[in-house]
């Protein structure tokens, strides 16, 4: 059977089919993730500077489904949230935190500095981000206190990590007999600070509780009991996290 001159090679019969039908359809059916939608190639490429624009112009840069939908491996759940905005500028108020990834990978310009106006996205990003900037090793410590916690948890249903936090100068110096009195008992001990921010040592451990739970942990904590040998209250900078496993 003969092939006629306006076909392409029998290797690229696929993908110049899916470029015709993409030039004869304004109707494009997706699976992202697993979720199935349905829009017009216009909605898509609204913004033409972003990576979704960017996906659907020229030649499709995206493998099919068997049902020969365009299949994008993200999230489908957020999709629809992104649809929405190219539809209609509508800008969601829902799983803001998940959006805005999703608007980050497709590289929604609009959408991305929009979100980043939210509550939500503004005090993460401008307000605690910023402060945690200025705690040293902060992200660094986070993982030493998962290591230290995970060591300590064979045949156990809790394991503790004691954690002493500085806000100045003067409370790590204070701090620094009791830093050596547990490092001669062998006791780890994980420390935060000093640190140049309004934010207070509550105000840390707060974040501290919440950044090890975003990582699946079930964590609590309270102060440390003072020892003999302590010349201050050890609750002032000491604290425990408690890590339950089951």
């Amino acid at each position: 059977m003969s092939i006629s001159s306006e076909h392409k090679p029998l290797g690229k019969q696929v993908t110049g089919s899916l470029h015709a039908v993409s030039k004869l359809s304004p109707i494009v059916e997706l699976n992202v993730g697993g979720e199935m939608y349905t829009t017009t190639l216009s909605t898509l490429k609204k913004h033409p500077g972003s990576k979704l624009a960017e996906m659907f112009t020229g030649q499709p840069k995206l493998r099919t489904d068997s049902e020969g939908r365009f299949f994008i491996d993200r999230p489908g759940t957020y999709f629809k949230y992104i649809l929405e905005y190219l539809r209609s500028n509508q800008v969601p108020t829902q799983c803001i935190q998940d959006v805005y990834k999703e608007a980050l990978f497709y590289d929604i310009e609009p959408l991305v500095k929009q979100l980043e106006d939210s509550p939500q996205i503004f005090g993460e990003l401008v307000a605690r981000r910023q402060f945690l900037a200025r705690v040293p090793n902060y992200s660094e410590n986070i993982e030493l206190m998962i290591r230290i916690a995970r060591a300590e948890a064979v045949a156990s249903r809790q394991s503790s990590v004691i954690v002493c936090v500085v806000r100045t100068e003067e409370d790590a110096a204070r701090c620094q007999d009791a830093l050596n009195s547990l490092d001669t008992d062998k006791k780890s001990v994980v420390k935060f600070g000093p640190w140049k921010a309004v934010p207070t040592i509550s105000d840390l451990l707060d974040c501290i509780q919440m950044d090890v739970e975003a990582k699946g942990y079930k964590i609590s904590f309270q102060p440390h009991v003072a020892e003999k040998g302590f010349r201050f209250k050890s609750h002032d900078f000491f604290y425990k996290f408690l890590f339950t496993w089951w």
